[in-house]
């Protein structure tokens, strides 16, 4: 369980669009194997620690004539942003994916001052 001792809880949100290799016959809709796309996200303000960062699927295109094999997470995170990280393997096609995603964690209090 993450504890807040901040007495101010920071949220911020973002939806992206990480790829639409149908269009362009990208690795995702032509290729096989591992396959993965990193996207780094830059939150609003940076928190006062690290946030609990949750990301999803919110649209997804994807080939009906081959499984649907999906990854999707958040890597890398520090109080600035995180790597959205979606992967695919073996022979599904990924025409486009968007994804959401949420980070709670403290936030700073406008009274705070850094002196040094």
């Amino acid at each position: 369980m993450k504890k807040i001792e901040s007495r101010l809880l920071g949220i911020d949100q973002g939806s992206v669009v990480l790829f639409s290799d149908f269009e362009t016959d990208g690795v995702m809709w032509t290729g096989t194997g591992p396959r993965e796309v990193r996207r780094t996200i830059r939150f609003a303000e940076a928190f006062r620690g690290l946030p609990a960062v949750t990301v999803g699927i919110t649209m997804w295109d994807l080939d009906q004539k081959t499984n649907q094999r999906a990854d999707i997470s958040a890597e890398t995170i520090t109080p600035e942003g995180f790597d959205l990280v979606f992967r695919t393997w073996a022979d599904t096609r990924v025409a486009r994916i968007r994804a959401d995603w949420m980070a709670l964690g403290p936030a700073r209090d406008p009274e705070e001052w850094d002196l040094y």
